[in-house]
């Protein structure tokens, strides 16, 4: 600790802590008194922002609520255009701090989350973005269905230590904002991300591959956070369409770093999507051998439907529309 505090003084260290919110008050007041609840140095200089994206709940009671609680450094902005997207880009325009930290309105930060991305920035000058542990925090007892498919709630362990990533998820993407503004995401943003209650993401990836291509990114299991799954998302339903829309997103996001033509493109994804097709009906099939249930097929070609049909709206681009995306990123995030 102490030596952070050397680092703390000889360099400045500051985060913005960036929650974007859209009618989901009673899960953003959870969020916000584990923000609130934050250990860290004083040579740390961190702020709170809460972007309010259209909420027509009870979110600016829960703002109130904080601002006047006088545990947190918070402020509040509206951003009218409707998305994570426009929320994010609204954050980072009106913060200052040299990291920024998105954290989701639906994660509850660990107590010492702020103080280790600090000690984690302070040590890796070369990282231009980095995220850590995601626990699954369940509101019930998941089914089956749904604890096979912890990928589907953006769960993330990749181990005990630290080490370099070729890819990012949002929940808790903590970025350096020289590296954010030097991929020019800021200024044009190539895939669409989710926009009120659509599920489509990708945006965070694109984010952490256009950052790659200059800066390293990293896996920090020291900043820890519990991203709450509500019973209401444990339906079949929810977990057949959010895994749908990731396969949607995961089709886009290949797409970008795509560097040769668009029909070979076509050839390699359509033959990608056969495999990938097998491979999700022997998976279904295994599952139901190991837990004497029924296959859920749908579940697991769920993600493939949705590969399937970013296909169809790309065969369906215009040909100057289909170039703002094939091999916008580029091979060099693979480094």
């Amino acid at each position: 600790m102490q030596e952070l505090l050397l680092k703390s003084t000889e360099y400045g260290v500051s985060i913005d802590l960036i929650v974007c919110t859209y009618n989901n008050a009673e899960l953003l007041d959870k969020a916000l008194g584990a923000i609130s609840k934050q250990q860290v140095s004083i040579q740390i200089n961190w702020n709170v922002l809460v972007v309010n994206n259209n909420c027509t709940d009870n979110t600016p009671e829960v703002l109130e609520k904080y601002s006047r609680s006088g545990r947190l450094k918070l402020t509040t902005i509206s951003e009218p255009l409707q998305g994570l997207t426009p929320a994010r880009v609204c954050g980072v325009r009106n913060t200052s701090g040299e990291w920024i930290a998105f954290i989701d309105d639906d994660c509850l930060l660990d107590d010492q989350w702020t103080e280790q991305a600090a000690r984690f920035a302070l040590d890796h000058p070369h990282c231009g973005a980095f995220g850590g542990q995601v626990i699954l925090d369940w509101e019930i007892k998941p089914p089956l269905y749904a604890l096979n498919r912890k990928w589907a709630f953006a769960g993330k362990n990749h181990g005990g230590k630290a080490h370099r990533r070729k890819w990012l998820a949002g929940a808790g993407m903590v970025i350096r904002r020289t590296a954010l503004q030097n991929s020019g995401w800021l200024d044009e943003q190539f895939l669409k991300d989710r926009t009120g209650s659509g599920l489509v993401s990708g945006g965070d990836m694109e984010m952490g591959m256009r950052i790659a291509a200059a800066h390293e990114l990293w896996y920090n299991p020291a900043c820890k956070l519990r991203h709450v799954i509500p019973a209401s998302r444990l339906t079949r339903r929810y977990v057949r369409r959010i895994s749908f829309a990731l396969g949607a997103s995961r089709h886009n996001v290949k797409a970008l770093t795509w560097e040769d033509s668009y029909f070979s493109w076509l050839l390699y994804t359509t033959v990608y999507s056969i495999g990938f097709a097998a491979y999700s009906v022997f998976d279904a099939i295994r599952e139901a051998v190991n837990s004497a249930a029924e296959a859920d097929v749908p579940s697991a070609l769920a993600p493939v439907f949705g590969w399937w049909s970013a296909m169809r709206e790309m065969l369906r681009m215009g040909s100057a529309e289909r170039q703002k995306l094939i091999g916008r990123v580029g091979s060099r995030c693979d480094r």
